[in-house]
């Protein structure tokens, strides 16, 4: 990884962690892909390797990472689907020539075009994209209780009532807010 930028959050949903490229939307936001080559390296830890990657493709990339944000939100609020954004992610994924390939360990990897390029990347995380948001998949979209963050992520935990999009970082920060919130109530009683 390129040093001097912020860690990638990776889930275990290609989609939803693409969105979390972008965190604390509605706080001090954290952009964790600035550049193309930082484009390149999210993309190839996520088994999507591309050989470069332009401004435009980046742009192209931002767009959709938006566009699936806010279409998930509105899927895990029960609103409905934004048209703009359905178009983007929809014309995101016809326009790639990825294929899904078996490895004789019996995963599924991307294979992407012998060209290695962006779009055919992006074909894939729009293809997730869609498949959570269709309801494809067995789990739920809901949206991250943190008031500076509220990323939408796909929750497959057994009950389906996970609050926060990654424990380590938005979990622990409410949990820790709370125990110092207690602390100094604690503290003030008794003085």
């Amino acid at each position: 990884m390129r040093a001097g930028f912020p860690d990638f959050r990776l889930g275990n949903v290609l989609a939803t962690s693409f969105t979390a490229t972008l965190t604390e939307r509605h706080g001090d936001a954290v952009e964790r892909i600035p550049t193309p080559h930082r484009l390149v390296d999210w993309l190839a830890v996520n088994g999507l390797a591309v050989d470069s990657c332009t401004t435009a493709q980046l742009d192209l990339a931002r767009e959709l990472r938006e566009s699936i944000h806010v279409a998930a939100t509105a899927a895990a609020v029960q609103d409905a689907l934004p048209a703009s954004a359905v178009q983007v992610i929809n014309d995101c994924s016809a326009q790639g020539r990825a294929a899904a390939i078996l490895t004789p360990e019996g995963k599924r990897r991307w294979r992407l075009s012998s060209a290695s390029c962006v779009e055919d990347a992006l074909s894939v995380i729009a293809a997730d994209a869609i498949s959570i948001i269709a309801g494809e998949r067995d789990g739920k979209l809901a949206l991250c209780a943190s008031p500076t963050c509220q990323a939408a992520f796909f929750d497959t935990s057994q009950s389906r009532t996970r609050k926060w999009c990654d424990m380590n970082t938005c979990g622990n920060r409410q949990k820790k807010a709370r125990f110092n919130a207690k602390q100094r109530k604690n503290h003030r009683s008794a003085e």
